[in-house]
């Protein structure tokens, strides 16, 4: 079994090794991915992949504690990241408020911030009072319907120098880790240079110091579309669904259960 990693062997995995992180909502799937996984995000995703919702803004503080807890169970030699959903971290008291339930009530080991210069102060209030953060800048789930849908970053001159000034931001603010989404590969490469803390990509090419992707995706569960930055290793869906052919057609036929099946 591998160790588990810590705030400061993440850090200094920066210009060593890529970082591993995958998402996870459940102890079953937690334990599957814990012997490659560096890191376990329990994301607010969970809304879409999991609770078959439009976006994530719906997710509540107490459904992400039920999730933590459980991937907590699931991979207890994992470094586990609570996702901070919408809402709950709108001004400093409150972003602490809620980060000290997480932390009281699961065994996560930080939560996550979606934004950049903008909440900085709010990153900077939690770090100073006993609360790892990781950040999230470039494309904001959260923020989706606000800017009109999900739109890549970076593309022009002042998206590039806004996303610099983002990442030296939260990275002055106390974060041990970022992660940046829907980001021109370029770009996000630079991001990743101009700071001393691991950058993770989603969507964000490969010259970052590791990647994150929905195991739902990953693993072709999710049927209904897949993003550009997605790779499926194996075509789940059809598997799981050619299993349960096999076992509704045994039922009928009466071909299971078998002698070895019975007591």
């Amino acid at each position: 079994m591998n160790k588990k990693m810590t705030i400061n062997s993440i850090q200094k995995s920066k210009g060593e090794r890529p970082l591993v992180m995958i998402t996870a909502y459940d102890a079953l799937f937690a334990k599957l991915f814990e012997e490659s996984a560096d890191m376990i995000l329990v994301g607010d995703s969970l809304n879409m992949s999991f609770a078959g919702k439009k976006d994530t803004l719906s997710a509540t503080i107490d459904q992400m504690i039920y999730h933590t807890n459980a991937v907590c169970s699931g991979a207890k030699n994992t470094f586990v990241v609570c996702d901070m959903p919408f809402g709950t971290y709108a001004t400093k008291d409150e972003a602490l408020k809620n980060a000290i339930k997480v932390f009281r009530e699961t065994g996560a080991d930080c939560v996550k911030i979606e934004g950049g210069s903008d909440k900085a102060g709010i990153v900077r209030h939690l770090t100073q009072n006993g609360v790892a953060v990781c950040g999230h800048i470039g494309l904001l789930p959260q923020s989706v319907r606000g800017e009109g849908g999900y739109k890549v970053k970076g593309k022009t001159e002042s998206q590039k120098i806004n996303l610099l000034k983002d990442a030296k931001a939260i990275e002055e603010a106390g974060a041990f880790c970022m992660v940046v989404e829907g980001v021109k590969a370029e770009v996000a490469s630079e991001v990743a240079k101009s700071v001393k803390i691991p950058v993770i990509g989603i969507g964000a090419g490969n010259g970052v110091d590791g990647q994150v992707l929905v195991f739902s995706d990953m693993l072709g569960l999710f049927e209904e579309f897949t993003p550009k930055f997605v790779k499926k290793y194996i075509d789940g869906a059809t598997l799981v669904k050619d299993a349960l052919k096999q076992y509704a057609n045994e039922v009928k036929t009466r071909e299971f259960p078998q002698d070895i099946h019975t007591y």
